[in-house]
């Protein structure tokens, strides 16, 4: 069976919004031709991908499957496509992709004011995705955080930092200066594992109701303070790296080399000014 770019678009726009009527704003089209056009695809593939109820869907286990494999495919075609573009335009882009509270912006200046004729987009990563943007085409550089997956990449070392516990103001652990790991067994960590949040926003707002506590990066605090919520060092929690990530295939003469041999000064230098501030 071959499948329908177009139904597979409107699948992930399902899976990613959570509810048909979000999607369907997005995607441009009214929900009931969206509603359709997604019982058709599951008749197609001859499974449901989608456990609906009155206020929202959740994906069923074939559709997390298929929900992995969507979103490259269609990350891959549109991005082939634009490609294809520039090249008819004669243009040169590079796409750099930052995890939260990372930052990228030392080290595009001090690209852009040797390579102006190059034009730079960055790409914010959700704070479950890291490496998948430099497999699927979306992005020629990352500014990551470890842990992923760097089979197929070249890595290059930037810095350290360290994570802290975010709790909601309730919690009985909240009044506390810092906290150790053994403080928090026990507690419902929200991760990938647990719970698919897609956005940080959606994430804080399930702690600060009180559905879980999570490990955040430091440097993404003084983008979420909002008075519900409390960050706390975890003493004994070792600090995770960050780095640049290029596929290792991308690492020949061009934009992206340049952009290494530039980058990493910058934004090693501008990782040890934050620590000395911190």
């Amino acid at each position: 069976m071959d499948l329908d770019l177009r139904k597979l678009r409107y699948f992930v726009a399902v899976a990613e919004h959570g509810r048909f009527g979000r999607a369907a704003e997005a995607l441009f089209i009214a929900q009931p031709v969206l509603s359709r056009q997604i019982r058709a695809f599951e008749q197609e593939l001859g499974c449901a991908l989608f456990t609906r109820t009155t206020r929202s869907v959740e994906l069923t286990d074939a559709g997390r499957q298929l929900y992995e494999e969507a979103r490259r495919i269609t990350a891959t075609v549109d991005t082939a496509v634009e490609r294809v573009r520039e090249a008819a335009r004669g243009e040169q882009r590079l796409v750099v992709a930052f995890s939260p509270g990372l930052h990228v912006s030392e080290a595009i200046r001090a690209f852009t004011a040797r390579h102006p004729h190059v034009t730079v987009d960055v790409l914010p990563l959700r704070w479950w995705e890291q490496d998948a943007p430099l497999r699927d085409g979306r992005a020629h550089v990352g500014h990551l955080r470890r842990p992923f997956d760097d089979t197929g990449l070249r890595t290059v070392p930037i810095g350290r930092e360290t994570k802290v516990a975010c709790l909601p103001v309730t919690h009985p652990l909240a009044g506390r200066r810092s906290l150790t790991t053994a403080d928090l067994d026990g507690e419902p960590v929200l991760d990938t594992r647990a719970r698919r949040t897609y956005t940080l926003d959606e994430k804080f707002e399930l702690i600060a109701a009180g559905q879980g506590v999570a490990l955040v990066p430091v440097s993404i605090t003084g983008s979420y303070s909002r008075p519900d919520l409390v960050y706390l060092p975890v003493t004994d929690f070792p600090p995770v790296e960050t780095c640049l990530a290029v596929p290792e295939d991308g690492d020949r003469p061009g934009p992206v080399r340049e952009f290494l041999e530039l980058a990493v000064p910058a934004l090693r230098s501008a990782a040890q000014s934050r620590t000395a501030r911190s």
